[in-house]
């Protein structure tokens, strides 16, 4: 008989850890059955949280829960064991967390408090404000193990740069939540931990890398979950669970210490990951940008961008978007092409000026991105599963090999072509009729709706912005209706395989699309490099008027 590989006990001892780490009170009585799909209500009929804790959970955003906490009429020890609560609850049903330190948060929220009532004044913005984390992010006497079996059982020495500012904020850190293995997939499926649900629909992704911070907050376990970002990883799981997320431009937000999975200082010769807030209002974004921001990260990180949130750009007095129906490589599948052309028409209707773009350039993007991300040919990584004996996941195992790394002549050669691009693409931020400057573009999140487990297609609409550097955010805009069940694709043929596999997941034949009618759909917004606050203050323009006229809608019928 041969040997067990090294990574299963240590998968069983890390899911075990994670098991004991939940109080037994807080355990629900028997798990929902598999026919049960929508499990966002359970946190309500479990009895395990009071009615004051669930108006916590329930009716606050952060900023209106931090905003109690400063009043004096939460504490923030109240809200710290109501959002361990939920999170408890949200694990067992979702399986979206990795590491679970509620008893350090309560002990945290304890002494805010105490120190409160001491000097009457508040340690900062998100004073009191329960945060989660992606696994990424080192927590000290923790692991970061991201989902790898080599990396586990090995607890950090010290926090991620982030990690002291949201500290030095106030924030009460409590849980890391789940992620696929190698930080390389759409769906948050690891050997380690297992794979995260979504909340909403549990047959339908809950998207990657931040899927566990997705679900989480989908499950209302958390209000401002961080995520990070190099293809989609926080505006996929936005998207996929109805949520706000928002990806920075590189180096917005500090990210030091943080655990990749790669080889240090990779990131300075590739493409570099964002971290960023996964949030249920648009506003919660503001929150944690802004907190940030006024913490001075440019001096914990020597990577850091400088810019107070001030100085992160801002929307004119008569703002002008745009928007991009495609990029030229997935055309979009009906219900996608309706919601962005409802967004828009919602928007002119309400005296927003919107510009048609046409942007050739953005079908280059794709393939030079996927070229960056393949640089080191992936053997850091490898080198760590092989560590412990640990495979690939069914996903990963058709998708990724060890390659050999880029030459020095190829990475340079790469660099000047993303240099071309962003010069071409510079083009789209002018209405080239009248000089004017388009604040922001508006454009699809993916070319399909949230799709079955596994069944992500493709990537170019969200990569492409971390190839430009662009911050990016995703909104959702309404919910999938029966009555887009109905729409049909034009007849011709497909651009390529990518646009191929994309028809599959409109294709009766492959695919119930009954399946779409339990997910949200949402679009993204998208502003000029180091334009966060102006990004903010679009999203929060055009959510405002969609939110408005849904409500209007409502009231007709």
């Amino acid at each position: 008989m041969s040997a067990e590989p090294l990574w299963k006990p240590i998968a069983r001892r890390k899911q075990a850890e994670r098991e004991s780490r939940i109080p037994k009170e807080w355990r629900l009585s028997s798990p929902p059955s598999p026919s049960t799909l929508d499990v966002r209500s359970i946190p309500r009929t479990s009895g395990i949280l009071s009615s004051k804790e669930l108006e916590i959970t329930e009716t606050h955003d952060a900023t209106s829960l931090a905003q109690a906490i400063r009043a004096g009429s939460l504490t923030a020890e109240q809200v710290a064991i109501a959002f361990c609560k939920r999170a408890a609850i949200a694990q067992q049903v979702c399986n979206c967390l990795t590491e679970i330190f509620f008893d350090d948060a309560i002990a945290r929220a304890k002494y805010l408090d105490r120190e409160y009532k001491k000097t009457g004044k508040t340690v900062g913005l998100l004073h009191g404000m329960p945060v989660s984390l992606k696994d990424m992010f080192r927590v000290k006497g923790y692991d970061a193990s991201i989902g790898i079996a080599s990396l586990a059982e090995k607890p950090c020495m010290e926090n991620s740069a982030l990690v002291d500012i949201l500290l030095a904020q106030g924030a009460v850190l409590y849980c890391k939540t789940n992620v696929p293995q190698t930080l390389m997939a759409l769906d948050s499926e690891n050997h380690i931990f297992g794979r995260t649900l979504n909340p909403q629909d549990r047959r339908v992704t809950a998207g990657g890398s931040s899927g566990g911070e997705g679900a989480l907050v989908a499950m209302r376990g958390s209000l401002l979950g961080v995520g990070t970002d190099i293809g989609g990883s926080i505006r996929i799981p936005a998207m996929c669970n109805g949520l706000y997320g928002i990806k920075p431009s590189a180096y917005r937000i500090p990210n030091a210490g943080q655990e990749s999975g790669t080889r240090p200082g990779g990131a300075h010769v590739g493409l570099a990951s964002s971290a960023g807030p996964i949030t249920a209002s648009i506003r919660d974004c503001e929150l944690f940008l802004q907190a940030v921001a006024n913490s001075k990260p440019w001096e914990a990180d020597p990577a850091a961008i400088y810019g107070t949130w001030e100085e992160q750009g801002g929307l004119g007095e008569k703002p002008l978007l745009g928007v991009i129906r495609t990029d030229g490589l997935i055309t979009p599948l009906p219900p996608v092409s309706k919601v962005l052309d409802e967004a828009v028409q919602t928007l002119k209707k309400s005296g927003v000026e919107v510009l048609e773009i046409n942007a050739p350039a953005l079908k280059k993007c794709q393939s030079l991105a996927n070229a960056f991300f393949g640089i080191d040919g992936g053997n850091f990584m490898f080198d760590l599963l092989e560590k412990t004996g640990e495979p690939l996941t069914n996903w990963l195992s058709t998708r990724i090999r060890r390659k050999e790394p880029t030459q020095l002549d190829k990475l340079v050669e790469f660099h000047a072509k993303k240099t071309e691009l962003e010069t071409e693409m510079l083009k789209i931020w002018k209405d080239p009729k009248t000089g004017r400057t388009v604040d922001a573009i508006i454009c699809p999140v993916a070319p399909h709706p949230v799709p079955p487990i596994d069944r992500w297609n493709g990537v170019s609409y969200t990569s492409s912005f971390v190839l430009l550097d662009y911050p990016a955010g995703t909104l959702p805009v309404r919910d999938f209706k029966e009555v887009d069940l109905n729409d049909e694709m034009a007849d011709s043929p497909p651009l390529g395989s990518w646009d191929k596999a994309n028809r599959a997941l409109w294709d009766k034949r492959t695919v119930d699309r009954k399946l779409y009618l339990n997910t949200k759909l949402s679009i993204q917004v998208v502003a000029p490099r180091l334009q966060e606050r102006r990004l903010y203050q679009a999203m929060a323009l055009i959510d405002n008027i969609i939110q408005q006229n849904g409500r209007s809608v409502q009231a007709r019928l």
